[in-house]
Formats: structure tokens, C-alpha cells, sequence
């Protein structure tokens, strides 16, 4: 729970007795008197110099240690809040509102010891005071998130750990324990920008603070900033040569540094196997860098398009898109595969992605290419029906229609069944429209380029096609349907 100005104790220490002090304890006196009025308006950076000068004037006064902790509390100082009420304590031990502060603001700060025994000697001096129920009532909170969140670290859940963190800070809003924890965390998922935000605000009251400075060197290090990084970690083991987490991650950054290192110099050597297994050592080094990891998900691919391995490829791209949706390198190197694999429905559905990040027009140009590529492969492939490449020539195509014509002629299947017969009837229909394309230098044009053809698959001009090339045969398509007379013979090689 937030310590707001309700929860401080609004009526300054007075001091009984009608002793008349010494000089120096009268303008202590008035000093505090000064401050109180400060305090009351609000002004507490001035009220906390009069409370600072009245304590010079009389060291040894609890009331001023009580109030000046009251001020520190007021402005989120809670550390010096809790140093002035425990002095005050000290000097006072039966000063049951200095206690209060001393339980308030170590649970504040996280010091959940301090705020235990705090609470234990209210408790035997005021059993009915207001505070204990509220204040133990925040500490058993604090604990138990405490508690719980330690426990979801172990099994590395990070999400339930800021969770639990953010229910602890509610009431420990000054913890830096729980900051750190909750910065490396977002780290760890990713949030680069919330956890430095939270680094930052630790640092910003302890320049030393190694936790918070290992999580700033995380953010830089997962977003592959690695020298800058470096820099941070040893920063962090001059200050504790013996950190565990700062050791580890330090030494995996340099490693996949190498690593990584390894084979963009192999791939730049032309060395695409050795490329290969180096991108593959580096992506078991660290899974949780996943700025770097998708960076060599998408060298690996790269190399794999490069080794004729397309597939493996294409799911190192779809890898590196999982861990960065915006990796446009990635995608771009994937629609590339798609197409070389001839998987166009794919290949446009990656280019109309690009198109939306980057308008330029060779983007709009590849979109179109794999548009027209997908359009193609839903009509008949004359090429595939004839057996043919498409850099075949005249003749060669000539060839292929005697080849296929002959095996597809329905007289060649008279016996079958009928399913049989439609089958291959319909085939050779196919094969004298694959010729009648393919053969015609305009048609084929049209046909490579990806217009419509109309449609020349008929009984009429499969037997116009059939009786150039066999005229001793031409009589079986006169006026005769699907039916065809057994006195043609074929003699087959």
C-alpha cells in the first residue's frame, strides 16, 4: 500500500515538561516550530531543513528525528525515513509514533525483519494503536507475494513474477528488490523499454546498484547491442566479482558473439556448409536472446536457399518471423523460397505482407510476378501434359504430341472399362489442346505470359490435330462421337 499523506501521522512530536532549556535547545525549538508549519502546508523539501537545523541544535531531541523521518516518508525517502525514525527510537525507545515509521517505511523499502520487530514493540507499548492491524495487515501482503513470485521465478514463469511483483510494489512501493526483479523479468520477456524505465529508477537512488545495472545490460544485450552490453556486465563484476547472473549471461553474450562472428565469416568466404553448422552451434547457445536468434534463424536460411535446402529454408524464415513479426529480411527471404518451390498461394500471401511495410515497386512487382505465377499454375500445364520443359522447341513439341496421341487414343483403349475410356479420352483432348497452344508462337506467348486461352478442348480438334499427323488414320474422328472402330492398329516400341 502507497504511503500517502493520510497515512503519516499529521500531528508533530511535542515535547512535556516545563523545564525551561538552554539557549541552543530554545532556537532548536523554534526551528521545529518552523518546520511543523512548512510540514502542514505541504512544503516538505523546507520544512526538512528547519527539522535538519533544530537536530543540530539538539542532537539528542527524538521529536526532531521523528519528524524530519515523517518528512523523508512524505517525499518517498523511505531509507532515511527509516534511519531518522530509528534514531529516534534509540533515543527514545517508548517514542511509540517513531516505531510506527520504522515499521511503515521498512516495509516500504522491503525490510520485512525491521518491520517485524518494528510491529512487535508497538504492540507492547500500544496494543490498541491504530497502525498495528493496517501495518501487520501489509506486511503478511508483502510476504506472501514475496513468496510467491520466488517461487514462479524458479520455474521461470516471468509473467506471473511481474504479476506478483506489481501486488508486492503496491504495498513495498519503494523496494528495490523487487523492482530489479520485476525489470529482469520484463527483460526476459521482452519489455525492453519498461524495464530500463524500472533499472533506471533504482539507479537513479543508488548509482551502484549492480542488479539494477545487469538488467540494463540484458535490455542492450537481448536487443543486440553486445558491446555495449559488455560493458555492463563488467561494470557489474568490478562492483561483484562473484555474480552469478552477470558471470552467465556474460559469458553466453560472448560466445554467441564468436559463434555468430564464425559464420558470417564462413558465409562471406563462400564456406556454406561450415556457414551452416556455425549459425546452428550459435542458436544453441542462448534461447532467450531472441533479437540475435532471429537474426541467425535468418543467416541459416540464407545459407540453407544457397545449398538448394528450400524447405529448411523456408522454416528457418517462419523461425525468425516468430520471434520478430516485423523482420521483413525474413519475409521477403521466404516468399523467395515459396516461389522457387513453386508454392505461389504462399508466395503472394508473404509479398502482400511486404507490400503493406514497403509500397516500393519492385515490392509491387514481385507481388504481381507471384499473383501471375499462382494464376498460371491453376490452368492445365500444356507443358506437363506434352512431357515437355518450357524452353522446348517447335520439334520438340512436335515429338511429344505423335508420343502422347498415340498413348492416349481412345481405339488404343477400346477394351477398357468406361471409366477407363472417359479417362483417356479426356487425355487425349488435353494433349491435342497442349499442341494446339504450344505449336502456335502467338498462343504460346499469350499462354507463357499468363493470359486466358479459350478453351480448344474438344472431340473436333483433338481430331483436326490428329489427322495432320496421321492422315491414314484421319477417318476415325469423322462424325463418329466417342465411339472409335478397332481397325486402326498402332504398333508401339
Amino acid at each position: 500500500m502507497t504511503i500517502t499523506i493520510e497515512n503519516v501521522d499529521m500531528n508533530m512530536d511535542q515535547d512535556e515538561g516545563d523545564v525551561v532549556p538552554p539557549k541552543p535547545e530554545v532556537l532548536a525549538e523554534e526551528k521545529k516550530e518552523l518546520g511543523n508549519q512548512q510540514y502542514k502546508l505541504k512544503q516538505y523539501a523546507k520544512a526538512l531543513v528547519y527539522y535538519s537545523e533544530a537536530i543540530e541544535l539538539w542532537p539528542d531531541n527524538s521529536s526532531y528525528y521523528g519528524n524530519r523521518s515523517a518528512c523523508h516518508m512524505m517525499q518517498g525517502n523511505y531509507a532515511s525515513a527509516c534511519e531518522d525514525a530509528l534514531k529516534a527510537v534509540t533515543l527514545d525507545p517508548k517514542f511509540v509514533k517513531g516505531w510506527v515509521r520504522v515499521a511503515k517505511s521498512n516495509i516500504a523499502i522491503g525490510d520485512f525483519k525491521g518491520a517485524e520487530n518494528a510491529l512487535v514493540q508497538i504492540e507492547k507499548l500500544e496494543p490498541t494503536n491504530s497502525n498495528l492491524a493496517v501495518e501487520k495487515k501489509h506486511l503478511e501482503n508483502a510476504k506472501k507475494f514475496n513468496d510467491e513470485a520466488e517461487k514462479a521465478y524458479a520455474k521461470k514463469d516471468f509473467r506471473k513474477v511481474v504479476f506478483l511483483l506489481d501486488r508486492a510494489l503496491e504495498v513495498c512501493n519503494a523496494c528495490s528488490k523487487f523492482k530489479v526483479m520485476k525489470a529482469e523479468c520484463l527483460a526476459r520477456l521482452g519489455r525492453y523499454q519498461e524495464a530500463q524505465e524500472l533499472a533506471n529508477d533504482v539507479l537513479s537512488n543508488d548509482k551502484q546498484h549492480a542488479d539494477a545495472i545487469l538488467v540494463r545490460g540484458m535490455c542492450l544485450y537481448y536487443q543486440d547491442n553486445v558491446e555495449r552490453a559488455f560493458t555492463h556486465f563488467q561494470h557489474v563484476l568490478k562492483l561483484a566479482p562473484d555474480h552469478s547472473k552477470a558471470m552467465e549471461i556474460y559469458k553466453k553474450a560472448k560466445a554467441l558473439k564468436q559463434k555468430k562472428e564464425e559464420g558470417n565469416e564462413a558465409f562471406k568466404q563462400g564456406k556454406n556448409k561450415e556457414a551452416y553448422d556455425l549459425y546452428t552451434a550459435a542458436l544453441g547457445i542462448d534461447p532467450n536472446n531472441v533479437s540475435t536468434n532471429a537474426k541467425l534463424y535468418f543467416n541459416r536460411a540464407t545459407v540453407s536457399s544457397k545449398l538448394g535446402r528450400l524447405n529448411e529454408a523456408v522454416s528457418d524464415c517462419s523461425a525468425a518471423l516468430e520471434l520478430d513479426p516485423n523482420y521483413l529480411k525474413a519475409l521477403m527471404r521466404r516468399a523467395k523460397c515459396y516461389m522457387d518451390l513453386q508454392q505461389y498461394e504462399e508466395a503472394v500471401r508473404d509479398y502482400e505482407k511486404l507490400v503493406k511495410f514497403d509500397k516500393s515497386r519492385e515490392t509491387r512487382k514481385l507481388l504481381n510476378d507471384a499473383k501471375l505465377e499462382l494464376k498460371k499454375s491453376l490452368r492445365k500445364d500444356y507443358y506437363k501434359i506434352l512431357g515437355v520443359n518450357k524452353n522446348a522447341t517447335t520439334e520438340d513439341i512436335k515429338k511429344a504430341y505423335r508420343k502422347r496421341a498415340l498413348v492416349h487414343h481412345p481405339d488404343r483403349h477400346a477394351n477398357a472399362s468406361d471409366v477407363e475410356k472417359q479417362e483417356q479420352e479426356k487425355k487425349f483432348k488435353e494433349v491435342g489442346e497442349a499442341y494446339t497452344i504450344l505449336s502456335d508462337p502467338q498462343k504460346r506467348t499469350r499462354y507463357d505470359n499468363g493470359f486466358d486461352i479459350e478453351d480448344y478442348c474438344s472431340s473436333n480438334a483433338a481430331s483436326s490435330v490428329f489427322e495432320a499427323f496421321f492422315p491414314d488414320g484421319a477417318h476415325f474422328f469423322s462424325q463418329q462421337g466417342s465411339s472409335y472402330p478397332g481397325t486402326f492398329t498402332f504398333q508401339f516400341q
